[in-house]
């Protein structure tokens, strides 16, 4: 008897889509970073998965227990050859740092501040790009990871989307901002820039490591 055809969901590889066979599943998901997809014994209810959020089919809180063994099968491996970047906020204080590391054997990269009357998601911003131009003056077209995804959007689109008001104690983290954003506007690059799923691989390589 032969076997029910499979339908498989792409949500994260080079093209999002459902595919009828295995094969051309795997030409999209092959040596992708953090791809995600599944695979669904009907192409109507792999539709409608492609429709919602990845982690309620793949995620092991929604998923079947069984299934909750091989998630990471779903989303990969991080590259080890890459950069790592995180931000601390000190929420007393207001202070925040950031820092960058190789995340295969975790050597610090760079570090910079604390600077006072910042925001968690600033320090992601500029973390990513102080990577981005650490990386770019080494002629490395190293992926970065961060698990910042507002971070990330912001670096899309060249501009830290912040709220926080300019004071004379934050005026130098303003200084470094309005010089990332220009950056990114002068300069190109090739290098990936990549969520860290948390979930599935741990704490983020250059985590701080103060929760």
């Amino acid at each position: 008897m032969a076997k029910p055809p499979k339908f498989y969901v792409v949500w994260k590889g080079r093209e999002k889509g459902v595919y009828d066979t295995w094969e051309a599943c795997q030409e999209q998901i092959q040596n992708y970073p953090g791809a995600l997809y599944k695979s669904f014994e009907s192409r109507t209810v792999a539709e409608k998965a492609l429709g919602e959020k990845p982690h309620l089919h793949l995620n092991p809180a929604t998923a079947p227990a069984a299934a909750g063994k091989s998630q990471k099968l779903f989303v990969g491996q991080p590259i080890r050859d890459s950069l790592a970047v995180d931000a601390a906020w000190n929420t007393a204080s207001g202070d925040m740092e950031y820092q960058g590391v190789h995340a295969g054997t975790k050597q610090l990269l760079f570090h910079q501040g604390p600077f006072p009357d910042g925001t968690n998601n600033i320090g992601e911003f500029l973390a990513i790009v102080h990577a981005l131009a650490w990386l770019d003056q080494r002629r490395s077209n190293l992926p970065i990871y961060s698990d910042s995804r507002t971070a990330i959007g912001w670096v899309q689109k060249g501009k830290a989307n912040t709220k926080l008001a300019e004071t004379p104690r934050n005026a130098q983290l303003f200084e470094l901002i309005a010089r990332a954003e220009n950056w990114l506007k002068t300069h190109r690059y090739a290098n990936k820039i990549l969520k860290w799923e948390t979930e599935h691989w741990g704490e983020n390589p250059a985590d701080f490591g103060r929760k």
